[in-house]
């Protein structure tokens, strides 16, 4: 009988899949090598050996063993959507740890919060982009600052959490919130149906007093603007009741008025943020063709007059 390499994983090294029993129980010899944990060694009925039996089971935790080359058959532990975080969690544990990185041991969750603000925009970018090769660099690096934050938050000896806790929590948001989903006890037909349902059982888990309870203060100015209209439209708010400013009015009402474009904006179903940033892309776009225009006349794009500025403006 061929032999039949079982492979744990290195994330799992404890688990035994289950697929490896009927090969371990009509095999005329088993054998686990030296990777392979005690109590695997023990579960599976093998002896320890590093050397492959000829008619039999051979068990390790090598993902590259010689063996597998010309194994008759090859058994493996199947690990779930999302094993490769437990990767990155024992990697900021590392960093953490005594004996790892001198910077990451000395951040906390202020020191961090340029770097949270800064990759979050870097992944917006990157999605108003279309560059999926940095979207998922993108997406690596907020996934950092979570695991940052969480892993902090252990060491705190007055009141710690940790990465699971954070998971946990959401995971229960995440049920709480989709009854329809996973409780059956309703009916969502629409996304619009959702968002208002989401808005309603969100109130009452944090039992908020305001409409406005929960938006975050402390977002791009546009953004907060947009928030809080559509926050007050879905309660019923008369559009006439928000900033309306005046287009011809005086410095002090610059703000309304941009309050006012920003509910224009929402109301009309369009992002204000997202216009605002292209908008402001695409000017910077042209500044940067007006200038290279302005080099290839033999002009120094650092010192352009107003006329060289019209001039080599793009049409």
């Amino acid at each position: 009988m061929p032999v039949t390499v079982v492979v744990l994983s290195a994330r799992l090294p404890g688990v035994l899949p289950a697929a490896a029993f009927p090969a371990l129980r009509t095999a005329a010899e088993a054998v686990a090598d030296a990777t392979v944990p005690e109590e695997v060694a023990a579960a599976a009925g093998a002896v320890r050996s590093d050397a492959v039996p000829a008619d039999g089971v051979l068990v390790t935790a090598d993902p590259e063993h010689p063996a597998l080359a010309t194994a008759a058959a090859v058994v493996r532990t199947p690990e779930p959507p999302g094993a490769a975080l437990l990767d990155a969690v024992a990697v900021m544990d590392r960093l953490r740890s005594p004996g790892g990185c001198p910077w990451d041991a000395e951040q906390t969750p202020l020191s961090l919060l340029q770097y949270l603000v800064e990759e979050c925009y870097e992944l917006y970018q990157a999605i108003e982009d279309g560059d999926r090769p940095a979207v998922r660099e993108e997406l690596g690096d907020v996934l950092l600052q979570v695991l940052f934050h969480a892993r902090i938050a252990a060491e705190d000896a007055a009141s710690p959490f940790d990465v699971d806790d954070v998971a946990a929590d959401l995971v229960a948001k995440l049920v709480g919130r989709h009854p329809h989903v996973f409780a059956g006890s309703e009916l969502v037909a629409t996304a619009e149906h959702q968002e208002r349902r989401w808005d309603e059982l969100k109130r009452a888990e944090k039992q908020r007093e305001s409409s406005v309870d929960g938006v975050p203060l402390g977002q791009p100015a546009v953004a907060l603007a947009a928030k809080l209209t559509s926050r007050t439209a879905r309660a019923g708010l008369p559009a006439d009741l928000l900033p309306i400013g005046s287009v011809f009015g005086e410095v002090g009402d610059i703000g309304e008025q941009l309050f006012a474009l920003a509910a224009r904006a929402k109301l009309a179903g369009i992002d204000p943020e997202a216009e605002l940033r292209t908008a402001a892309r695409r000017f910077a776009a042209a500044v940067r063709a007006a200038e290279r225009a302005a080099a290839a006349d033999g002009l120094d794009p650092h010192a352009l007059d107003a006329e060289a500025w019209k001039r080599h403006w793009p049409a």
